[in-house]
């Protein structure tokens, strides 16, 4: 049994992995699919106070809470950077991370740097928060843009001899801002890579295809 803990992107809650949890729990594994601080049932908490050291708080409050070992933490689009920072500051706990479309930080970078000019367009199109496009799933919330600006801490302390994954989405209708993640991963011996035929939102687009890398990683 594997415990895998599901950090959705932008503007997303934890609902964007429900069949995916549904899924993984069929198999025998448990599966945490987490909403962070701001967004979706937790949209109530004001945006102004809510930044990526928050959304990192929330996954290793979960952590500890639970007495979560072991984790194979799934980061989506944004996720990366949240679960880049858990398992930096939690390398006990996690065996692997699996990045799913996503930004892969370094010390010192934000999503703000990771993305591209059109991203940033639409980041500071509106105040404290960034509104979802208008195609997002009509649960989409508003995302606290602090979240998107703050660079990501690393302490670089030991870390378990992991070999993470990244899932590339090939199938953008524009040029995916992942693409140069992807190909500098794929030559990389550490890390094991895909390439699926989908869209940006690879649980709904690909589910299957998603789901038998997620129980490899397992």
């Amino acid at each position: 049994m594997t415990t895998f803990v599901l950090i959705p992107g932008m503007c997303h809650g934890g609902w964007c992995f429900s069949d995916l949890t549904e899924e993984l729990r069929s198999h025998g594994h448990r599966a945490h699919p987490l909403t962070l601080t701001g967004l979706s049932e937790r949209s109530h908490v004001p945006h102004a106070g809510v930044n990526l050291d928050t959304h990192i708080q929330d996954v290793t409050g979960v952590l500890a809470a639970e007495h979560l070992q072991d984790v194979v933490l799934v980061g989506h689009s944004y996720g990366g950077m949240v679960i880049s920072g858990v398992a930096d500051r939690m390398p006990e706990r996690v065996r692997s991370l699996v990045y799913l479309d996503a930004v892969v930080p370094g010390d010192g970078e934000s999503m703000w740097d990771l993305v591209s000019d059109r991203e940033r367009q639409w980041y500071t199109a509106t105040g404290d928060a960034v509104r979802p496009l208008p195609f997002f799933d009509p649960r989409a919330t508003p995302h606290p843009l602090a979240s998107l600006l703050q660079p990501l801490r690393l302490t670089g302390g030991p870390a378990r001899d992991r070999r993470d994954v990244y899932v590339y989405a090939a199938g953008w209708p524009t040029p995916s801002p992942f693409t140069a993640t992807y190909e500098r991963l794929r030559q990389d011996p550490r890390w094991t890579t895909h390439a699926l035929d989908s869209g940006h939102n690879l649980m709904r687009d690909a589910p299957q295809d998603l789901l038998k890398i997620l129980l490899a990683a397992g």
